[in-house]
């Protein structure tokens, strides 16, 4: 790979990274980040990269005087650049046989040259390394600028104005195990983005392995955060009926997790009750930890109530949920009511030793095929950093 390349490696690996996980790279990657970064890569391009190479990126990178260099395949290269450029999912079969000339290395590469307008000389080709590392850091330091220029501040949000998948992919939204007929009901509803209770849960049974149809995720670039996202007439009528946000530790349903969620609920374990709507918040700690612990119970109304006083109805009107991290504190909070502005109000408080690097927004009915599908409209997403003190 020579020194032009090599920039242009140093400079897409950079971007992968932060488009990854939000912030600069700084540090060589972990195990646990190459792969959850690999993991990203696969769900958006549909392809794969080694996550022992990928760790090893990140060290050259990092340190290319001390590192021993690196020469990726241009399969590597146009792969990295198919996820930095947002191409269309493909495999690897189908680049094969339709683009075997590996298209997006050579566009990136192309852009990143006339982005930098400063050809190298044969003088500085001989300086080798120092150019090398200088580049890199112009580089990063650049990408830093343009990232804090578009997001603004440390926050991002969505008002799911536009739902088409070019439009989340483009806002790092990563749709996970799409139900083709109801993610195409998706935009139903003007400025919300619809998903439906479909058959699925990230709590496992005897039967059914954890799965969230049309699961759409994003990762999350902060240690601690406030999260929230809002609903319009979310009013759950059967058994596990339920929407929210979830956090995980990965991308897949088998790590730690928050959910938090409102839902329906008609099962008291044998004991006679009033079928409720309520805000319910569940932990796990993962595969092979048995069952989650729900930590939070609150009724929002009970049905029955419904045959006196119809209007309390309307209290679903409008519906918030969020959640507040600071350290190993997690605060989980709801509003709802007929005014979108409705104060929130604490549901309950607990520590959880957990780091959440994915959040996602839901709709599912669990394991229940005689529980109807029925619509929820998610119409904002806020997810902000945070002080960690607490």
């Amino acid at each position: 790979m020579n020194q032009s390349d090599s920039l242009a490696f140093a400079a897409l690996f950079s971007e992968a990274y932060l488009k990854c996980f939000g912030q600069k790279l700084d540090s060589p990657l972990s195990e646990t980040e190459s792969k959850l970064f690999c993991n990203q890569v696969l769900d958006l391009t549909g392809l794969s990269i080694g996550w022992k190479s990928v760790k090893n990126y990140s060290s050259f990178i990092i340190s290319p005087n001390t590192t021993k260099p690196e020469n990726p395949s241009i399969a590597t290269l146009d792969t990295l650049a198919r996820y930095v450029l947002g191409a269309p999912y493909t495999t690897e079969i189908k680049r094969k046989d339709d683009e075997g000339h590996y298209p997006y290395w050579f566009l990136y590469k192309e852009r990143f040259n006339k982005a930098t307008q400063r050809p190298l000389s044969s003088k500085k080709r001989a300086k080798g390394t120092l150019v090398f590392a200088g580049g890199i850091l112009v580089i990063i330091l650049l990408m830093i600028y343009f990232y804090n220029m578009r997001k603004g501040s440390p926050e991002f949000s969505d008002t799911f104005n536009a739902v088409n998948d070019q439009s989340l992919q483009a806002k790092g939204w990563t749709l996970k195990e799409p139900d083709t007929t109801y993610w195409s009901k998706r935009a139903e509803t003007p400025r919300a983005l619809t998903l439906y209770t479909l058959k699925g849960d990230n709590w496992p049974d005897q039967s059914n392995n954890p799965i969230i149809k049309n699961l759409l995720m994003r990762p999350i670039p902060y240690d601690c955060f406030t999260a929230e996202v809002h609903l319009t007439d979310f009013i759950p009528r059967q058994e596990w009926q339920q929407a929210g946000i979830i956090l995980s530790e990965d991308s897949t349903l088998n790590s730690k997790s928050i959910r938090l969620s409102i839902a329906y609920n008609d099962f008291f374990g044998g004991y006679t009750g009033s079928k409720e709507i309520l805000v319910q918040a569940i932990t796990s700690l993962g595969s092979g930890f048995g069952k989650p612990e729900e930590i939070a119970h609150a009724p929002i109304l009970f049905i029955d109530s419904l045959k006196h006083h119809p209007v309390l109805i309307k209290n679903l009107k409008n519906s918030a949920l969020r959640i507040e991290k600071a350290g190993k504190k997690f605060r989980f909070l709801y509003s709802g009511g007929m005014a979108a502005n409705t104060a929130f109000k604490e549901i309950t408080s607990q520590e959880f030793n957990m780091s959440p690097r994915y959040i996602s927004v839901f709709a599912i009915r669990g394991f229940k095929d005689s529980t109807a599908a029925i619509p929820a409209h998610f119409n904002f997403f806020r997810i902000a950093a945070s002080n960690c003190g607490q």
